[in-house]
C-alpha cells in the first residue's frame, strides 16, 4: 500500500513536469490557451504580465478549498499536491526554456496537445489530478447534475473563447486543435494503444472453429449463447482476442471450417491476462 502511494506521488509528479514542459516550449508562447486553468493563466500573462504559475495556483485555491469542503480532505489533499507541482515547474521551467521549441502555431498546437497529454494522462493514470477544469467539473457535476464531459467541455469553451477575444480567432482555432490532441493522447496513455482485435464469431461450427483456434493459434476462446432476434434461434458466439497482427490468420481458419459464418471484428485498447499484458494494478 505504502509503495503505490509513493509511485503515484512520483507519477503525479513526472506527468506534472510534462505537462509543464508542454506548456511552456510550446503553448504560452504561442499564445495558444487551450482550455482550463492553464489557458485562462496564458490569457492574465498576456493581459497583466501575471507569472503563468503562480496564476494557475491561484486560481485553483477557491477551487481546492471548495472542493476539499464537497468532495473529501482525501481528494483535496491530492489535489493540492498536482496543483502546486504543476504551477511550481510552468514557472521552473520558463526560466530554463527561455525560446519556444517552434514559431509554427500549428506545430505547436499539436505537438503541445501532445506532450500536454502525455503528461496529463500519466497523472490521471497516477489516480492524481492537477487542478483546474477537473476541480470546476467536479464541482458541477455535483452541483448542477451534469455529466463530467460536459462540464469540461462548458469550461474549455469559455478559456478559449475569451482567449479568441484577447488575442485572436485563428489561436483559438489553434486551441481547437490543441484540445482535441490532449483528449486523444490521454485516451492513449489511459487505455493503451489499439494493440489487439476482439473477434466475434456467429456459426453452426462453433465448436470446430473454437477447436481449431485453440490448438492453431493457442488462443482462449470463450463460448456463450446468444438468440437471433428476428428467428428467435438460439446459437453459440465465440468470443477471441488475439494481436492484430493474427486478425488474417483468424478470419482464415474460420472461413475455411465455415463460408457463411459471422464474424465482427473490433478494437481493443487494453488487454490484461495471459498472452497478452499482465495486470500490475494494486488495491487503491
Amino acid at each position: 500500500m505504502r509503495y503505490r502511494i509513493v509511485g503515484d506521488l512520483i507519477g503525479v509528479t513526472v506527468g506534472s513536469f510534462i505537462t509543464a514542459l508542454g506548456l511552456v516550449a510550446f503553448l504560452i508562447p504561442n499564445k495558444i490557451a487551450a482550455g482550463g486553468v492553464s489557458g485562462l493563466a496564458t490569457v492574465l500573462y498576456y493581459v497583466f504580465k501575471f507569472p503563468v504559475g503562480v496564476s494557475m495556483f491561484v486560481i485553483n485555491i477557491p477551487l481546492l478549498l471548495l472542493c476539499t469542503k464537497e468532495l473529501g480532505m482525501k481528494f483535496g489533499i491530492k489535489s493540492l499536491y498536482g496543483t502546486f507541482v504543476i504551477s511550481f515547474f510552468v514557472d521552473g521551467l520558463a526560466t530554463i526554456v527561455d525560446k519556444p521549441w517552434t514559431h509554427d502555431p500549428l506545430l505547436a498546437a499539436v505537438y503541445g496537445g501532445v506532450v500536454c497529454g502525455l503528461g496529463l494522462g500519466i497523472v490521471f493514470r497516477s489516480k492524481g489530478t492537477t487542478g483546474g477544469t477537473d476541480l470546476a467539473a467536479a464541482l458541477l457535476h455535483k452541483f448542477v447534475k451534469i455529466s463530467l464531459g460536459y462540464s469540461l467541455l462548458s469550461i474549455d469553451a469559455m478559456v478559449i473563447i475569451l482567449a479568441g477575444i484577447v488575442f485572436d480567432i485563428e489561436k483559438a482555432l489553434y486551441a481547437l486543435v490543441t484540445v482535441f490532441v490532449t483528449g486523444k493522447m490521454i485516451d492513449v496513455i489511459q487505455e493503451g494503444v489499439t494493440y489487439a482485435k476482439a473477434a466475434l464469431i456467429i456459426s453452426e461450427h462453433h465448436r470446430q472453429i473454437s477447436e481449431e483456434l485453440l490448438t492453431r493459434m493457442s488462443r482462449g476462446v470463450t463460448s456463450f449463447q446468444s438468440k437471433g432476434a428476428y428467428t428467435a434461434t438460439e446459437r453459440e458466439v465465440l468470443l477471441c482476442v488475439v494481436a492484430q497482427s493474427e486478425v488474417s490468420t483468424l478470419k482464415s481458419i474460420v472461413y475455411s471450417v465455415d463460408p457463411k459464418a459471422f464474424v465482427i471484428v473490433a478494437n481493443v485498447h487494453e488487454v490484461l491476462g495471459e498472452g497478452f499484458k499482465q495486470a500490475d494494478y494494486g488495491l487503491p
